[in-house]
């Protein structure tokens, strides 16, 4: 990598580090600052970053960020996320999740033509999942109710894990006779042989935390490195098994939360400053880190390469993704849920997609499909899109459907979305 972007990569993250607080309330969202900076020096711009050159070093970096996030986002998910905010995640993720993979496969057969049925599919699948950090003042608004601002932050934290055995069978099936693995083999490794690695790791990482925190054996600050090497530990032991790191990631860090709730209680027994619930905090902002470092490299080497040759069905293809293919399985999903319409339109339009879109169409791409260029073009295009346009109206619309809330509220206190009024704002 040009040693010239290492440094405009450090003084972009010194740059809005200083201005974060500030621009957090503006259309000037992190995603867009480190998209639009990345774009500056690719090819488009300064040509600091070269697309054949640096493409280990993007996956390498779009890969850690993503392993560190869904591990964890499922150790931060309680049992009790999804029944304090009642109807809501549960019927995105049972319903409104397969319904969005469906309708984008059935929407990509007439916008893409030349792709195959699997590759198709493949792409309705890597652009379900949707990333709460693009439109993060949709849910961090405090006008907003906290059962929508909650239901959407557990539909994000589980979504993308949720995805991942879909994305994975179809990547098999896509690359079925191009010399990759067929599906049972994939199911077995990818699912079984990595969903076993990550239980096992995050409960035995749990397992030893817990027993130096009953014992007052751990500092804070190692408590966090533990944590952080479960996650690590348990992709590397799913690579070497030619299994799926990311379903071992996401799997280890349901089960290490899990187990790590189950700590007694008692503090008397720990050192100052050691919690177990904090205890994937520095994981979970070392990913964040990365993940915005993401998106800077995503628009050097691969949003700017595809806006030289870039054609109008993408473009088309990303705008329905973002719109009908996400907003009508969300309203096919709510349907007799009590919610208003108004309530229904704000929880369609943030599904942002991300940064596991990015990773998951890279992975797609250096497959060596016979659709791949044109696979990680529409993927390219739909997570620009949606850096662009979910990070620009959400204060706006925020604020707008927040102020709708207040007025309703007003009219009719026993409103659907008032149902946890009493309840701590959501994580």
């Amino acid at each position: 990598m040009n040693g010239w972007a290492v440094v405009v990569a450090g003084g972009v993250v010194v740059g809005y580090g200083a201005l974060s607080r500030r621009l957090s309330t503006t259309v000037v969202s992190g995603p867009l600052v480190f998209m639009l900076c990345g774009l500056a020096i690719g090819p488009l711009g300064l040509d600091l970053l070269d697309p054949a050159r640096d493409l280990e070093v993007t996956r390498a970096l779009l890969e850690g960020a993503l392993v560190l996030l869904l591990f964890a986002d499922a150790a931060g998910i309680r049992a009790g996320d999804l029944r304090r905010e009642e109807f809501l995640p549960l019927r995105l993720l049972a319903v409104g999740l397969p319904a969005t993979m469906a309708l984008g496969w059935l929407a990509a057969w007439p916008l893409l033509p030349g792709l195959t049925v699997w590759e198709l599919a493949l792409v309705a699948v890597v652009l379900a999942p949707t990333d709460a950090a693009l439109g993060q003042q949709a849910v961090s608004n405090e006008r907003v109710p906290a059962l929508v601002r909650g239901g959407l932050s557990v539909e994000s934290g589980l979504n993308d894990g949720l995805a991942l055995p879909f994305f994975v069978l179809a990547l098999a099936a896509a690359g079925e006779g191009h010399g990759q693995p067929g599906i049972a083999e994939t199911f077995l490794r990818a699912l079984l042989l990595s969903g076993a690695i990550g239980i096992t790791a995050g409960w035995a990482g749990a397992s030893l935390l817990r027993w130096s925190l009953s014992r007052g054996w751990t500092s804070s600050d190692w408590q966090q490195f533990l944590a952080l090497a479960v996650p690590v530990l348990a992709y590397a032991l799913c690579v070497a098994a030619e299994g799926s790191g990311f379903i071992g990631a996401w799997v280890a860090g349901l089960a290490f939360g899990i187990h790590l709730r189950r700590t007694p209680a008692d503090r008397e027994t720990r050192p100052e400053g050691v919690e177990p619930e904090e205890s994937a905090r520095f994981t979970e902002r070392l990913g964040l880190l990365l993940a915005s470092l993401s998106f800077l490299v995503f628009g050097a080497v691969i949003l700017g390469p595809v806006l030289q040759h870039l054609t109008w069905r993408p473009v088309v293809y990303g705008l329905i993704s973002l719109t009908v293919v996400r907003m009508l399985p969300v309203a096919v999903a709510l349907a007799g849920s009590g919610l208003r319409p108004a309530s229904v339109a704000y929880i369609g339009w943030f599904g942002p997609r991300g940064l596991a879109s990015l990773v998951f169409g890279l992975i797609a791409f250096e497959e060596h499909l016979p659709g791949g260029p044109l696979t990680s073009e529409v993927i390219a295009v739909t997570v620009g899109l949606s850096i662009l346009l979910h990070g620009a109206t959400a204060p706006y619309l925020g604020n707008r459907y927040g102020a709708w809330f207040t007025r309703r509220l007003r009219v009719d206190p026993n409103l659907r979305e008032n149902a946890l009024a009493h309840d701590d704002t959501p994580r």
